[in-house]
């Protein structure tokens, strides 16, 4: 940005005589306000059957940024949030000291107009300006029409620039907002209780993730930024707060930046007292595929060259089931971590020393069998040494009732029986101590408020989180997490 807003840039130079001018003619390019009566698409709307030629006496107040204007300004197409308006601009309709304010503005200007309807001979619809306001003179051009913002780091940098020139970007971000709408609508409609819990953690927990740092200067406190709400909102289902809860949070983990992981990002999260993970799996349907009818309306999303269909049900498949299918391996069969880890690393899978039987499990199937998994999938049977915070499964203690739901090769949904015996967390919580100790910065914390909070009694519950970022990837064909978050994390230009 240094260079565009060099003294020297004739274009800025050019643009800054102009407001120069419009000062002097006793303008405020910069003013505190105008009062709008319709936009772009409420008059497409309202005029439809308006004939080609004809006029009306119908005066509207619209505004917007301008870009494009021809024949020195008495032609301009004005856009606002929900389309395109043509400005008509003539001495027959102005005063000269307008007409003299017209040909100061600039493509990227913003401006207010009073004006009369009507549809041209060539059936534009069009406002003719009684009067023309500048909302705010823009310094610097907009880039050129037709290419747009070619450079995609600056795409996300300046995402700003990138909305005023793209629609495709304007109509992504509406759609998210659209999806999260629509989540926590139905949500409310089945009778949960939309929360909020701290983002400021004394002990990190709830994932397993490296968490960011921060420090309370009043309180001389070590502080984490949240990586998930979990335990929080487990404590306000111990206080019997309500049966059904959730939060749409904002999570922070100090890892990777890929085209699927931000280090900031969106998540639901909610529980319900007295059902299992197999409840869950059926809230996780209803809310992606409502979410899907929502923007998509259908169930039907085209990513890429891929048609994903999203009508549940979807089919349920176990960890080991699937990983056997794949490559022929039953880990259910392997007796000891050793053997486990062995055959892992036949089939390619980065298993280190210390992995278990649930790790070097967990490892091949994400070397196997997770890009693989296209339709939605719930995939069930987790091992306990990655589930710290789920309840074991019924039939084996090696696994947990716990499941993925993967669409497109992505976990978009992760849920839980939830762990509700205070020893047993206690334990679990020690056990992913001891692999901290060996050097997993990812393992959990021992949060023993929380385990104090369980011996008070927790109900049995179900728990779902939903990443919201990468479920908009999903519904709106973005083959980045760049593209679906407005301002995704950078880092700074030198």
């Amino acid at each position: 940005m240094a260079d565009e807003r060099d003294e020297e840039n004739p274009f800025r130079l050019a643009r800054i005589e102009k407001l120069k001018a419009l000062r002097a003619m006793g303008i405020d390019p910069y003013p505190y306000g105008f009062t709008v009566t319709a936009t772009a698409k409420e008059l497409e709307q309202r005029y439809a059957g308006l004939a080609t030629g004809a006029d009306t006496q119908d005066r509207v107040d619209v505004a917007g940024r301008i870009r494009a204007i021809r024949n020195s300004g008495m032609f301009i197409d004005l856009h606002d949030a929900t389309g395109k308006i043509q400005i008509f601009s003539h001495k027959d309709h102005l005063t000269p000291e307008q007409l003299a304010a017209v040909k100061l503005l600039d493509i990227g200007d913003l401006i207010g107009v009073e004006g009369i309807v009507r549809r041209t001979p060539r059936g534009e619809l069009t406002i003719n300006s009684t009067k023309v306001t500048v909302l705010a003179k823009a310094l610097l051009p907009l880039p050129e029409k037709f290419h747009g913002l070619a450079d995609i780091e600056l795409r996300y940098r300046q995402r700003y620039l990138d909305l005023i020139m793209s629609e495709e970007s304007r109509e992504t971000l509406r759609r998210r907002s659209r999806i999260v709408a629509c989540i926590r609508r139905i949500l409310i409609e089945r009778g949960f209780l939309e929360v909020e819990t701290p983002m400021l953690h004394t002990i990190p927990g709830g994932a397993s993730a490296k968490p960011f740092n921060t420090h309370h200067n009043a309180l001389d406190l070590e502080l984490y930024l949240r990586i998930a709400p979990e335990l929080h909102l487990k404590r306000l289902l111990v206080g019997g707060l309500s049966d059904k809860l959730f939060e749409i949070n904002r999570n922070f983990r100090n890892e990777g930046i890929s085209p699927r992981h931000n280090p900031e990002f969106t998540s639901l999260e909610l529980y319900q007292a007295f059902v299992d993970y197999h409840e869950m799996m059926n809230v996780a349907e209803l809310l992606i595929s409502e979410a899907a009818k929502e923007v998509l309306a259908g169930t039907q999303a085209q990513f890429g060259d891929k048609v994903i269909d999203l009508t549940p049900p979807w089919p349920r498949k176990t960890m080991a089931e699937l990983v056997q299918q794949a490559t022929g391996v039953d880990f259910l069969a392997l007796s000891d971590d050793a053997a486990a880890r062995d055959a892992a690393r036949r089939l390619g899978a980065d298993c280190p020393s210390s992995a278990g039987w649930g790790r070097a499990l967990e490892a091949a199937f994400a070397a196997k069998v997770e890009d693989t998994l296209i339709q939605p999938t719930h995939v069930t049977g987790f091992p306990r040494e990655i589930s710290p915070l789920a309840k074991a499964d019924r039939n084996d203690p090696r696994l947990t009732e716990r499941f993925e739901t993967y669409v497109n090769g992505w976990e978009v949904a992760n849920a839980f029986s939830e762990l509700t015996d205070p020893l047993d967390q206690l334990d679990r919580f020690k056990q992913q101590m001891k692999e901290r100790e060996k050097g997993d910065e990812e393992a959990q914390h021992l949060d023993a408020d929380f385990v104090l909070a369980l011996e008070y009694g927790m109900p049995p519950a179900g728990g779902l989180g939903i990443g919201i970022d990468r479920l908009v990837m999903l519904l709106t064909n973005s083959p980045s997490i760049r593209d679906v978050i407005a301002f995704p994390t950078m880092r700074p230009k030198a």
